[in-house]
């Protein structure tokens, strides 16, 4: 899924990354927030710091910058409540907001975090300003509960954001705002290629690491079905660290036993595979036991804005490890049976480069990559393409043999307010126009996607964002003007998200759990496309 972001505001502010790596710890994370201000992601920034530190300074460095941008708005009301006068230069500010995060969330000692603080704004030649820092910091340490009860008292978000969630979850609105100011819990999944969840779960408690088994179940409505809540419930089981730690520490890490993943991320796969099985259960007669490379006997889907390629990777772990999945069916025929395996084609198109990398970075891993599912002798073949969504024309190109997909998984683009616990910078860099440009955006990849799927396939729109301008409005509108688009209904058991009038969002409200997803299932059926 591909994050919209800013563009840069101010040269003088933007750091260069050799710059970032100079000074003290403090100096270096107030550097790294005068990047991010500038427009810099938090993901491009990060590394380059934690790699200039000592081992010994990488877990207050990262402490420090995280619980900073977390507490970001906050944090600078409470500065302009502090200040006599308005403090226009944002190096000054940015550096108060690094002490007052020492004094009120990290606990470290007044004259450590006040001297050291000081000492910071004249290392990067502010030395004009440490009479006001100092004096700021000081009457913050004589009551700091007072002051970080304060700043707990409302949200930590610019206001454009807050008034629009206040308007999309005036129910849960409150609980919303603190649970985004929350550090995000650590997520796994299990690669049932390899592991049991249970199993794992066994090995990381002989690695001394604790972990809850989490279980998710999901089912859909299909039309005209009256046993839909038993023909399309499915199960969805993660594992949520009770403290986060290294990847480098998890047990078989390194072979693919296991990939991080939030839990609500881990729908997206089993539904959209759930999905393909219902169509493959609808077409069932029209498997050609006798022709096993007909093109009734293969399966074409799509994922759609893939990288880095988590939900890709789950889905070929379904398709490649449940062998008695419907996909690989049993055809009767008259006195004895016989097996009519679904060769499966699945494309993956995302249209960065480098995020393309990733893909095949984290494939390689899990051991998922087409080398690796040919030596397994699995039916699928893998195609990765660099390609615009927008524009992509995959299948049902005339006069070409492109087969239609039977299924589509658009992890679309989006404003990522659904992950703001994990990546707290996207409250520095979106901005109220960027709702509106990327709404727009995931428009046009719906209405150029959707011609390319089947009559009675299914395409699984998802989003990290926590807006119904680009979650429930996004689908209603495409509904309005695509008369063969059915928007399936989630059924009551579900235990998780919250019921929508199209689809379920799942918001990000407490410490325990996952991030902030919108999920939606559109069946394509044999109505004309309104014009």
């Amino acid at each position: 899924m591909r994050q919209t972001s800013t563009a840069p505001r101010n040269d003088k502010l933007k750091p260069s990354s050799n710059l970032i790596m100079n000074g003290s710890v403090r100096v270096r994370v107030i550097r790294t927030l005068l990047a991010i201000q500038n427009g810099q992601s938090l993901a491009s920034v990060l590394d380059p710091l934690l790699n200039s530190l000592h081992d010994g300074d990488k877990g207050f460095a990262h402490a420090l910058l995280l619980t900073t941008l977390r507490q970001w708005y906050a944090l600078a009301r409470l500065l302009d409540s502090l200040a006599d006068n308005p403090i226009d230069e944002i190096e000054v500010r940015t550096t108060i907001q690094v002490g007052l995060v020492q004094l009120l969330y990290l606990e470290v000692a007044d004259h450590a975090a006040i001297h050291e603080t000081v000492e910071a704004a004249k290392e990067i030649d502010f030395a004009h300003a440490t009479g006001l820092i100092n004096a700021i910091l000081r009457k913050v340490a004589k009551n700091p509960y007072k002051f970080r009860k304060k700043c707990d008292k409302k949200h930590s978000l610019p206001n454009w954001l807050a008034y629009q969630l206040k308007q999309d979850w005036s129910e849960q609105y409150d609980e919303l705002m603190q649970g985004l100011r929350q550090a995000a819990p650590m997520f796994l999944r299990v690669n049932s290629a390899v592991s049991s969840v249970e199993d794992y779960q066994q090995a990381l408690y002989s690695a001394e690491i604790a972990a809850d088994l989490l279980e998710l179940t999901s089912g859909f409505k299909l039309p005209n079905s009256s046993d839909a809540a038993t023909a399309t419930m499915l199960s969805t089981k993660g594992l949520r660290l009770q403290q986060s730690t290294a990847v480098s520490a998890l047990p078989h890490f390194a072979e693919g036993a296991v990939s991080v993943q939030d839990m609500h991320a881990q729908l997206a796969a089993p539904l959209i595979n759930k999905a393909l099985v219902a169509k493959v259960s609808a077409d069932d007669g029209n498997f050609d036991a006798a022709n096993t490379k007909a093109e009734n006997n293969e399966l074409h889907i799509l994922d759609a804005c893939a990288a880095p390629g988590g939900k890709l990777a789950h889905w070929l772990e379904l398709l490649s490890s449940d062998k008695q999945s419907p996909l690989f069916h049993v055809k009767q025929n008259s006195a004895e049976e016989s097996a009519v395996i679904a060769n499966v084609k699945l494309t993956a198109i995302d249209n960065e480069a480098p995020r393309i990398e990733r893909i095949y970075e984290n494939l390689q891993r899990l051991n998922l990559n087409q080398q690796h599912l040919e030596q397994a002798e699995k039916n699928i073949a893998l195609n990765i393409v660099c390609a615009d969504a927008t524009r992509w024309q995959g299948a049902g190109k005339k006069g070409k043999d492109t087969p239609m997909f039977d299924a589509i998984l658009l992890d679309s683009p989006c404003t990522a307010t659904g992950v703001i616990r994990r990546h707290p910078d996207i409250s520095i860099l979106r901005t109220e126009e960027d709702v509106e440009q990327t709404a727009l955006l995931q428009a046009d990849i719906l209405h150029n996607l959707w011609p390319q799927l089947k009559v009675g396939g299914y395409l699984l729109y998802v989003t990290c964002s926590i807006l119904k301008q680009e979650n429930v409005e996004q689908m209603q509108d495409f509904i309005s003007h695509h008369e063969d688009a059915l928007a399936l209904e989630f059924t009551d058991d579900c235990n998780w998200g919250i019921a929508q009038t199209i689809g379920r969002q799942c918001l990000p409200i407490d410490s325990k759990s996952g991030d902030g997803f919108y999920y939606a299932l559109l069946q394509k059926t044999d109505a004309k496309t309104a014009e």
